[in-house]
């Protein structure tokens, strides 16, 4: 987001912010100052190149809700967010079980082994999950993993009862015999290319393996992700096959994880083939923030996802052999649990969940360009979650059929195409102060921009960490070198007021027991919601907007000629 203004903009936009941090300085509570205009230009004619999405990316732990009727629902509605291909990435693909789920649970039942240790292979509930994907047109990010009872070195307990217990029981472990495992990999890779096209497939090995989700060492992973690769490419050759979906490496155990992995697949001895290296097509990590519950209110923190990011940015750049290759953020979200509850977690229901979403996508793409790096995707780390009350708590897409406000966000971000356009915009604070500070002084107030044929598509959100009431920003926005004399206005917007089933759902009383008649309606509300369709006169090749933008909230200005 380019800060940069015209002179008659910019000065007076300095002037301001030393007057705002005379006012804290002296003890002024922020909040309650009026909001400081904004002014946003965007060339029309000013072209920075391709528009690359990488919002386009979902997952979840729990992978039989994929076939579920709200599960199949909310998949269809991923794959209409735009023509991109949206790609879904889960947990427990090989762990045994019934295909019974609870939180932080799934299982498939791929595995099992005879009376004499023979294997026995079953792909009925693994080709219902991949199905599911398929008849909604969305592509697998197939996470080999996790541990089958018969082939664990600690195999009891096994199925665990979150949020009671430890939760990294036997599915956790290493596998006993690392020939049966690759067996196991190689069948299932079989099967899996006889039955689908597999060509857009994304293959990777396990999850976070440097906390618990692994109890082995960094050796042993090492060698379960050659193995795993071998495995994949003995029937795809083509395969692309990334890892190792370690956690965010802000954190130093996390680093040095990563590094060391790096370091595997660039140097060391392949456990599989016995040569130098590993196949290594996408390098995956996971940066998270950390909200906390402050005065009463939700306090956001995207600085420390966004310093996970950098820094992972930072490691795999100093790798010469990795440096160009493309980076996945295989779960990048908020915070790290989507289904614990807590008072730090009630921003999800609400707009706060879909304008942080904005911000961090925004802040992540800068940090790339920063860094000369090439993010291939953003997986946001939430679904949805069968037999529930409505509106849980959960960090989820939908609830009980109805979508949740950050929906509507990624329905925004899938009207994003073409190429991308340059913004120049007084109310974007600084990449660094952001990654440093997080947004806890004035709020940031974000714009992208993009053109396709005769279409400007501008995106605007208002963010801060504090979930606090205040007055909307008013936004000036102008659009030069349209080339007609006039345009066709649409505008979309999510905030407290819009595009916001929970307001709604509050409205009428919270139920949990819903009509089919309130079942509908929210279902209705839930959807993107357009103002009035509009005409604007263009002046000197010029468009000028005028409207305020509510704290938390999110906007997208269309313009068509």
């Amino acid at each position: 987001m380019k800060s940069a203004l015209p002179e008659e903009h910019a000065e007076h936009a300095h002037s301001w912010q030393g007057v705002f941090w005379a006012l804290l300085v002296a003890g002024h509570v922020w909040a309650q100052l009026p909001a400081q205009p904004v002014t946003i230009h965007v060339d029309v004619a000013k072209s920075q190149g391709p528009y690359t999405p990488i919002w386009n990316y979902f997952g979840a732990d729990e992978p039989n809700y994929t076939y579920a009727p709200n599960g199949q629902k909310l998949l269809h509605e991923l794959s209409a967010l735009s023509p991109v291909p949206v790609f879904f990435r889960t947990h427990n693909l090989l762990t045994t079980g019934d295909g019974s789920s609870s939180l932080k649970w799934g299982s498939t039942n791929a595995y099992r082994e005879g009376p004499d240790g023979s294997p026995v292979y079953d792909w009925t509930i693994t080709d219902r999950i991949f199905d599911a994907l398929q008849a909604a047109h969305v592509r697998p990010l197939v996470e080999v993993g996790f541990m089958p009872e018969a082939l664990s070195t600690h195999p009891e307990p096994y199925r665990h009862s979150f949020p009671q217990g430890d939760v990294f029981t036997g599915w956790s472990y290493p596998p006993k015999d690392y020939a049966k495992w690759s067996a196991l990999v190689t069948a299932w890779v079989h099967h899996l290319g006889q039955r689908y096209d597999t060509g857009g497939w994304l293959w990777e090995v396990w999850n976070e393996p440097d906390i618990p989700y692994w109890h082995g060492t960094p050796e042993e992973y090492d060698k379960l992700y050659d193995v795993t690769a071998a495995a994949i490419r003995s029937e795809l050759p083509n395969a692309k096959i990334g890892g190792p979906e370690s956690t965010g490496p802000a954190n130093d155990h996390a680093a040095g994880f990563l590094r060391q992995f790096l370091e595997h697949c660039a140097h060391g001895t392949n456990g599989a083939t016995g040569k130098t290296g590993a196949p290594l097509d996408f390098i995956s990590f996971h940066p998270k923030g950390s909200p906390k519950f402050v005065d009463g209110h939700v306090r956001m923190n995207i600085g420390a996802q966004l310093r996970s990011v950098q820094r992972g940015l930072e490691i795999v750049s100093s790798y010469p052999e990795w440096r160009n290759t493309p980076i996945i953020l295989g779960e990048s979200d908020p915070e790290g649990c989507a289904a614990c509850k807590g008072e730090q977690n009630g921003y999800r229901n609400g707009p706060l969940y879909g304008v942080s979403v904005a911000e961090a996508l925004a802040r992540t793409y800068e940090l790339a360009r920063k860094n000369g790096m090439q993010i291939q995707g953003v997986v946001t780390w939430a679904f949805e979650f069968e037999d529930q009350p409505y509106f849980a708590g959960f960090r989820q897409l939908a609830t009980n059929g109805i979508d949740l406000p950050v929906l509507n966000v990624f329905r925004m971000l899938g009207m994003l195409r073409g190429d991308r356009i340059e913004v120049a915009n007084s109310g974007a604070l600084p990449l660094d102060q952001v990654v440093a500070k997080s947004v806890t002084g004035p709020p940031d107030i974000g714009a992208v921009a993009t053109r396709k044929d005769r279409e400007l598509a501008v995106l605007l959100w208002n963010y801060h960490d504090d979930d606090i009431p205040v007055a909307p920003t008013p936004i000036h926005l102008e659009a030069f070198n349209v080339p007609s004399k006039s345009v066709r206005l649409e505008f979309l917007r999510m905030d407290a007021d819009h595009s916001n089933s929970f307001a709604v759902w509050r409205k009428v009383g919270s139920p949990q027991q819903l009509t089919s008649t309130q079942q509908t309606q929210l279902e209705e509300s839930s959807a993107l919601q357009h103002d009035p369709v509009s005409t604007r006169k263009v002046v000197d090749h010029a468009v000028k907007l005028d409207f305020v933008l509510p704290r938390q909230g999110v906007c997208l200005v269309m313009l068509k000629w």
